[in-house]
């Protein structure tokens, strides 16, 4: 190269330094609001998880006998609806107007709680409201047979008084929480006590929120964005080593799967062994937490963690160590659904241009199911007449006669469910 040639490069190696050096520094946006916030929390619910977990309930012993009958299978579907703004009104009201259809009037509660909810969460080590009995094993992971480590033991009858509970294996998880009482100077509801309808058929085409303290929402959901189809699982099939074959129809719209076991031992009360597995490949305490609503950036993570399974996934086994350490028990299991989200008014192109929002709407789905496992079809009054402990239906009591205490394999996993919170909300 000549003595000119690498003048000329350090030249426009200089000026390029002097064109980088001269770019304008990156502007900021600017952006305001919103003044409200509005969420759709859409559920479909199938077998166990219809009409009592879907919204947040625990199983009713009449539940779990009208499984046991084959019963209780339909889809149904849950819809709530949340509305926060900064503005106030001397008598707040407002309304959710989907298409044609009745309004839903969205309530404002008279009291707002004294510790209203964060706007994020993250689920940590679980707490429990009353010293558990017993023992509890945590299994993990799909495959025949339970993987290295497993069973997971915590001997409840080895701590002692004023001793802290045992560490879970724990992955947290993060939560985004809806609107809530106590967060906004306006909060607004549904469903409530003053409205009673079912959610509508369809959430497809236009809404509309109008109210006195709040912007007018209008927003419109395609058909893509409608009621996620029910989620159902058969457990029906056995390998020949006693592992249970989960498996699925994979969902339009699902983000990922997960689903997790809980049964007990057929021993004492007092010392029942409660059995608890989940479809997560690494050891984690499988909490109500993970059986709600998730971001879908959420489930992405927790994909790449192996704590969830793909959505491409449609089959899983129990390990039969699970199974045959209790042989009967709960399956419960979510397929996490994606997100709608909508502003008003689009965020400008131009970063100068402040953004002011008015409002915001977000709609999140979710598809769960439940069922009996190993739980023999039990037909016929006689069968269903033996006793009070939720093993058959109530027998009558005779005057005088003392209440009977309730207990047996689904008061064992009633109490633990409660304790544990590894029902889906």
């Amino acid at each position: 190269m000549s003595r000119n040639s690498r003048f000329a490069l350090l030249g426009c190696s200089a000026l390029a330094g002097s064109i980088a050096i001269a770019v304008p520094p990156k502007v900021e946006q600017k952006v305001t609001g919103p003044v409200a916030t509005y969420w759709m929390s859409v559920g479909t619910s199938t077998g166990m998880t219809a009409g009592m977990m879907g919204g947040g309930g625990r199983p009713a012993m009449g539940d779990i006998m009208r499984m046991m009958r084959g019963g209780g299978g339909q889809a149904q579907r849950s819809l709530t609806l949340q509305l926060g703004s900064a503005q106030k009104a001397a008598d707040p009201a407002a309304d959710h107007l989907p298409a044609t259809l009745p309004p839903l009037p969205l309530v404002t509660p008279k009291i707002a709680p004294a510790t209203p909810a964060p706007a994020e969460t993250v689920e940590d080590q679980p707490a429990m409201t009353e010293r558990p009995r017993g023992r509890m094993l945590l299994f993990w992971g799909c495959g025949e047979h339970a993987g290295p480590g497993q069973p997971y033991v915590i001997d409840f009858s080895k701590i002692g008084p004023g001793q802290s509970m045992p560490h879970f294996p724990f992955v947290p998880v993060h939560h985004q929480n809806p609107p809530s009482a106590g967060r906004y100077a306006t909060y607004g509801e549904w469903p409530n006590g003053r409205s009673r309808q079912a959610p509508p058929p369809s959430l497809a085409g236009e809404h509309r929120v109008h109210g006195n303290y709040s912007p007018d929402i209008r927003f419109t959901l395609p058909q893509s964005r409608d009621y996620m189809a029910p989620l159902v699982i058969d457990t029906s099939r056995k390998t020949a080593s006693g592992a249970t074959l989960l498996s699925w129809q994979p969902l339009s719209g699902a983000t990922g799967y997960f689903a997790t076991f809980m049964g007990a031992s057929a021993n004492g009360r007092d010392d029942a062994t409660i059995v608890m597995w989940s479809s997560s490949g690494i050891d984690t305490f499988a909490g109500g937490g993970l059986l709600d609503y998730l971001a879908p950036a959420e489930v992405r993570r927790l994909i790449a963690q192996k704590v969830v399974l793909p959505p491409n996934q449609a089959q899983c086994a129990l390990p039969a160590e699970a199974t045959a350490a209790a042989p009967m028990g709960m399956v419960s299991m979510i397929a996490y659904g994606e997100e709608a989200d909508f502003a008003d008014p689009p965020r400008p192109a131009d970063p100068r241009t402040p953004w002011n929002i008015s409002w915001t709407v977000k709609v999140r789905y979710k598809s769960t199911a439940g069922t009996m496992l190993g739980m023999p079809q039990m037909g016929g009054r006689g069968a269903m007449s033996r006793s009070d402990d939720g093993e058959g239906a109530p027998a009558q009591q005779q005057p005088g006669e003392p209440k009977k205490k309730k207990g047996g394999l689904f008061g064992k996993l009633k109490d633990a469910a409660e304790a544990a919170g590894a029902i889906p909300h």
